[in-house]
């Protein structure tokens, strides 16, 4: 896409204005950088690189038909006055399950559950503590008359005062060494399901599946050592360990906007899709052009079909049907087969041999069977 674009003017904008807005966080929330460590520049700029990237690629995202469609009305869906309070409910529980606990990992599998539970909590916990210390917004002091306790400084503020020797401090102290475990503890399993898993391995490719781990693996085990060197070793390898460290960890944030830890921006926003299912749900149902059947919300076929318009894919069909969209799953399946067997049998024939005109029905006879759950469910109508 060319910059002159409209969407792209419109992402450079915003790329630019939420760098900006940081930029100026850490000026603030560092005190004119008096608490701004100088040797942490390079972890600054390289944050301050991949918030511009996810920022520009996000509004990019979002500018998409598709991706806009579910965007504006999920929020509408969501901020109806008439389900407002149930939504907000149903969003803290949704954060807790699908976000804070990974329930739709836990169903594809125990083992991919905890290998994607531990690496995000990991990386949270890593999050948290090194991006307020490297802006300057977080730091410790010595307590006036007592060298055996620090206070901790929020934004230049005095907040509270512990021991080094408690044990808040040392679960405080070691936080990294507890995010580096949790991540490595995940990157396994995650590289033994890799080479394992036959289904996996048919599909993967080394950029999207391997390089992740290999980033996250390099940056936890570089930190480990930088432990190991000034606790057990007296600091020996201490120089190079830390420029190999600081190398892992600009590549990885330089590298997040643009490979697969994208989706970890995108997947809070799917959260509008299921308001968006929800209002579909309780509005008027779709029904089959051909089997006269419920099968969809009416809400989501019509913006289906204007997507489609958008993007410019026609599929408009003979009447009764109108619009392809207008029939359900089952019954194009049927008009599959229907137009295999007029191929099959000529230009003459209307229909292939024991395959009814009207009406159609699933293969596996079991309801939710199939591979969607629910949305089989939805769709299920013999």
């Amino acid at each position: 896409m060319m910059p002159g674009k409209p969407e792209v003017r419109r992402a450079l904008f915003w790329g630019v204005l939420f760098t900006a807005i940081l930029a100026g966080l850490i000026v603030v929330g560092s005190r004119n950088l008096s608490h701004f460590d100088a040797a942490l520049v390079g972890y600054t700029f390289a944050v301050l690189f991949a918030l511009f990237g996810i920022v520009y690629r996000y509004a990019i995202w979002l500018q998409r038909p598709p991706t806009a469609m579910y965007w504006k009305q999920g929020w509408q869906a969501f901020l109806a006055p008439r389900h407002l309070i149930s939504n907000l409910a149903h969003w803290v529980g949704r954060c807790v399950t699908d976000i804070a606990l990974n329930r739709f990992i836990w169903i594809r599998g125990r083992l991919r559950w905890l290998a994607h539970w531990t690496i995000m909590w990991g990386c949270a916990l890593a999050v948290g503590i090194t991006f307020p210390l490297v802006f300057g917004w977080l730091h410790f002091e010595s307590v006036p008359g007592d060298f055996d306790s620090y206070r901790i400084s929020l934004f230049g503020f005095p907040t509270a005062d512990f021991s080094v020797h408690s044990l808040f401090g040392f679960l405080l102290f070691h936080g990294l060494v507890w995010s580096a475990v949790f991540v490595i503890v995940g990157v396994m399993i995650a590289m033994r399901r890799r080479m394992r898993d036959e289904g996996a391995a048919a599909v993967q490719i080394f950029a999207e599946d391997f390089l992740p781990l290999v980033l996250l693996f390099a940056v936890s085990l570089t930190g480990l050592l930088l432990t190991s060197s000034y606790t057990w070793m007296k600091g020996y390898g201490y120089d190079f360990l830390a420029i190999l460290h600081a190398v892992t960890v600009i590549f990885t944030l330089l590298w997040l906007p643009f490979g697969k830890f994208f989706h970890i921006f995108q997947r809070p926003a799917q959260l509008g899709v299921t308001f968006y299912k929800d209002l579909g749900r309780r509005g008027e149902s779709a029904t089959c052009r051909r089997c006269a059947k419920p099968f969809s919300s009416r809400m989501h076929v019509e913006d289906l079909i204007r997507v489609e318009k958008e993007l410019g894919y026609s599929f408009e069909a003979e009447d009764p049907i109108g619009h392809y969209q207008w029939v359900c799953p089952p019954c194009r399946r049927a008009l599959f087969a229907l137009a295999q067997g007029r191929m099959w049998h000529g230009p003459g024939s209307q229909r292939a041999p024991g395959i009814p005109a009207q009406g159609s029905s699933h293969v596996n006879p079991g309801l939710g069977e199939g591979p969607l759950g629910e949305e089989d469910r939805e769709n299920f109508h013999p």
